[in-house]
C-alpha cells in the first residue's frame, strides 16, 4: 500500500504542473514568439548613421607576394679539383667577374705546360715540313724528283699541319681548364653562405660551392584570382599594365614595380593566374623571400555609391543595410561590388544622399524608431576600394 500510494503522489505532482503550464501559455495554447519583434511600449533605438556618396572609386587589388632574385645561380666547378682558397664572406655583395674560390691549380698549369710544348714540337715539324716541300718542288724543276715525291711531299705537309692544329687546340684546352681553376661571380649581387672550404675536393658540374642572387632589380611573385584575367588581358593587349605597388607588413616603406609578366595559365588548384613585377630595389633594401604586400589599381567605378563597409550586414538572404527613411528603420537587399577595409562600393540598393546605420543594427528590425547619434560621410581620404 505504501508503494501506491507513493506512485499516486507523483501522478497527482505531475497532473498540477500540466494545468500550471495551460494556465501560463493561453489554456493550451503554444508560447507566443517574440523573436524579431519590438517590444510594446520600447524606445527609439540609438544609432549611428553615415551619408552615402557618389563618387569615382578605383577598384584595387591587394594580394600577399614573395620577392624573387631577377637572376639566381649555384656556383658549381668545372672541373675537378680541390679549394685552395675562398675569397668571399658569407653574405657580402660581389660585383660581376669578382674572384670568389681558387683551386689549386698545380695540376692544370702542368698540363698546359706539357700542351705547350707539343704545340711546340708540331709548329716545328710544320716549318721542316714546308722546307722539305720547297726543296722537292724545286728538284722537281730541274728534273732531279719525280711528281709522286712532290705529292708524297705535300701529303706529309698537310698531315704536319693537321698535328699543329691539334696540339694548338690541345693547349687551348689546357689553358682553358687553367682558367676554371679561377671562380668569379658570374654577375653583381649578393652571395650566400659558403658551402666549401680550403682543402674540400670538388667534382665538375656537381659540387655547390656558393649561391649568388641578383636583387637588383628584384622581382616580386604574386597571384590574382582569374576573375580579373579579362583586365589583365586587356591591360597586355594595350602594352598598359597596371603599376604595383609593394609595401612590408607592418613598415611604412613602399616601392612602385613595373607588372611585366603575367603566365600563360591559371593555377586550378588555388584559381589564380600568377604576375611579377619587377623593382629597382635601390640599395638593396629587399632580399630575395621576402613576404610583401601588393597593390593593383585594375579599374575605376564611375559615379560609385560609396558607404562605410560596416554598413552592410549578412542575412540569410545575402547581404543588407539598414536604411533611416523618416525616422524608421527599412531594411534594403544590396549587391556590393567591391569592398576594402573601411569602404563598400554598393552596385544595387543604395541612392548617393540616402543614410545608412552603420551602428546600432543588432537591435534593429524593419520599421523600428530609431534616435540617431550622429551622422557622418565616407572618409574620402581612406584607401580606394579593393576587391
Amino acid at each position: 500500500m505504501t508503494k501506491a500510494r507513493s506512485v499516486f503522489v507523483t501522478l497527482a505532482v505531475v497532473a498540477l504542473g500540466a494545468a500550471a503550464a495551460w494556465y501560463q501559455f493561453g489554456k493550451g495554447g503554444s508560447a507566443p514568439n517574440t523573436a524579431g519583434k519590438k517590444p510594446a511600449g520600447a524606445g527609439p533605438v540609438p544609432v549611428t548613421l553615415a551619408i552615402a556618396e557618389s563618387r569615382d572609386m578605383p577598384l584595387l587589388l591587394e594580394v600577399t607576394g614573395r620577392t624573387e632574385a631577377s637572376a639566381s645561380v649555384t656556383l658549381k666547378a668545372r672541373i675537378d679539383g680541390q679549394v685552395q682558397s675562398v675569397a668571399f664572406v658569407d653574405g657580402q655583395a660581389v660585383k660581376a667577374g669578382e674572384i670568389l674560390l681558387q683551386l689549386d691549380p698545380a695540376d692544370y698549369q702542368a698540363r698546359l705546360a706539357q700542351a705547350e710544348a707539343n704545340a711546340a714540337k708540331s709548329q716545328a715539324q710544320l716549318a721542316k715540313s714546308r722546307a722539305d716541300l720547297e726543296r722537292t718542288i724545286a728538284l722537281k724543276a730541274k728534273g732531279f724528283v719525280s711528281d709522286e715525291k712532290v705529292g708524297e711531299m705535300r701529303t706529309t705537309l698537310a698531315a704536319t699541319e693537321a698535328s699543329a692544329k691539334a696540339d694548338a687546340a690541345a693547349t687551348g684546352l689546357a689553358r682553358l681548364q687553367l682558367g676554371y681553376t679561377t671562380i668569379r661571380a658570374p654577375f653583381t649581387g649578393s652571395i650566400g653562405a659558403r658551402l666549401v672550404f680550403p682543402g674540400s675536393a670538388v667534382k665538375i658540374n656537381d659540387t655547390a660551392l656558393a649561391v649568388v642572387n641578383s636583387v637588383q632589380p628584384l622581382n616580386v611573385s604574386f597571384g590574382v584570382p582569374e576573375k580579373y584575367l579579362p583586365q589583365l588581358r586587356a591591360g597586355m593587349t594595350e602594352k598598359k599594365l597596371p603599376r604595383a605597388t609593394i609595401s612590408l607588413p607592418g613598415s611604412p616603406l613602399r616601392m612602385e614595380g613595373e607588372v611585366r609578366f603575367l603566365d600563360n595559365a591559371v593555377d586550378a588548384s588555388t584559381g589564380t593566374i600568377q604576375l611579377k613585377a619587377m623593382l629597382p630595389n635601390g640599395g638593396g633594401t629587399l632580399a630575395s623571400g621576402q613576404l610583401v604586400s601588393v597593390s593593383l589599381v585594375l579599374g575605376t567605378f564611375k559615379d560609385a555609391v560609396v558607404i562605410p563597409a560596416e554598413a552592410v550586414q549578412q542575412g540569410a538572404n545575402g547581404p543588407f543595410v539598414y536604411i533611416a527613411k523618416e525616422g524608421a528603420a527599412e531594411l534594403r537587399p544590396v549587391r556590393v561590388a567591391a569592398t576594402q577595409k573601411t569602404l563598400a562600393i554598393v552596385a544595387e540598393g543604395v541612392g548617393a544622399g540616402e543614410k545608412v546605420v552603420t551602428e546600432g543594427q543588432l537591435r534593429l528590425v524593419p520599421g523600428a524608431k530609431l534616435k540617431p547619434a550622429g551622422e557622418g560621410k565616407p572618409d574620402s581620404d581612406r584607401q580606394p576600394a579593393k576587391s
